[in-house]
């Protein structure tokens, strides 16, 4: 199946009132999980590298962005690729040149009119290279270490923040906090549906592993158009390691511990795309 664009995917969820989930990829075996999982679930999927990730590469954007091409050209799914929470603007230049077709750009550490300036000219100069831009208002709670439980978008906040920079898709907190490795949060639905009714473009929900399944749903239902998750694969992932070398302390070969994992992770992308899709 053909590499698609990240915009393509976006819009057939939010035109039909459905969601598209963003996994995280940080290693081979991640891209390779999720695209098994979006196989086996029959639903198309979005593989999304952060700036961590980058970061945990070396600085370098093309290897795994070129790993996460070659896998998805080879899958029967429909795959997209998008860059997650670039803080620094050559990342967004690198990631493009790179072959992603989406990119978020976050300026959400900035105050409401440097992070409005900043993120209105990048908006500018992805439509210019055709990329779709998500962006973020406001401080998503968790992120780095930075919990803050009762931080909320506001929707007349959002409503002009999505006016006057033009990007593709906001990224909303309402509830939601990143790193949680127990699925535990509480989202605001109300707050969801006021959102959506507030501005034009598709909604992202961050820190989606500290949200039940069913929750998920809830939030689609409500309102919610992406959908990304990162920690639970790698709470999966863990865990199945853990569990092997338990067994066995004598494996060596990482083949071993890493095919539990592998599939640990595609179970969790399977149950998660049949929620929310």
């Amino acid at each position: 199946m053909a590499l698609v664009s990240t915009s393509e995917l976006v819009a057939e969820a939010y035109q039909a009132g459905t969601g598209t989930v963003a996994f995280n990829v940080i290693t081979l075996e991640h891209a390779e999980a999720i695209l098994d999982g979006a196989q086996r679930a029959e639903r198309p999927v979005i593989l999304q590298v952060s700036q961590n990730a980058i970061r945990f590469h070396g600085g370098l954007v093309t290897p795994i962005l070129a790993a996460c091409r070659a896998l998805a050209v080879a899958s029967p799914v429909r795959a997209s690729i998008h860059l997650d929470h670039l803080v620094d603007p050559a990342l967004l230049r690198a990631g493009a040149d790179a072959g992603a077709s989406s990119l978020m750009y976050d300026a959400s550490r900035l105050d409401y009119q440097q992070n409005l300036a900043a993120t209105r000219a990048e908006t500018q100069w992805a439509h210019e290279q055709e990329l779709f831009l998500e962006a973020e208002l406001g401080e998503v709670g968790g992120k780095d270490g930075a919990h803050a439980p009762g931080v909320r978008t506001d929707p007349e906040e959002a409503r002009a923040f999505v006016a006057a920079t033009g990007v593709d898709a906001l990224a909303v907190a309402v509830g939601s906090s990143h790193a949680m490795a127990s699925r535990t949060a509480t989202l605001d639905f109300d707050l969801i549906a006021r959102l959506r009714a507030a501005v034009d473009v598709p909604l992202v929900l961050h820190g989606s592993s500290g949200v039940a399944n069913e929750d998920l749903r809830r939030a689609v239902e409500a309102g919610i158009t992406k959908v990304n998750v990162g920690t639970i694969l790698n709470v999966e992932f863990t865990r199945a390691v853990r569990d092997l070398l338990d067994r066995d302390p004598s494996v060596v070969d990482p083949r071993r511990y890493l095919t539990p994992a592998r599939d640990a992770m595609a179970e969790t992308v399977h149950a998660i795309l049949k929620a929310v899709s």
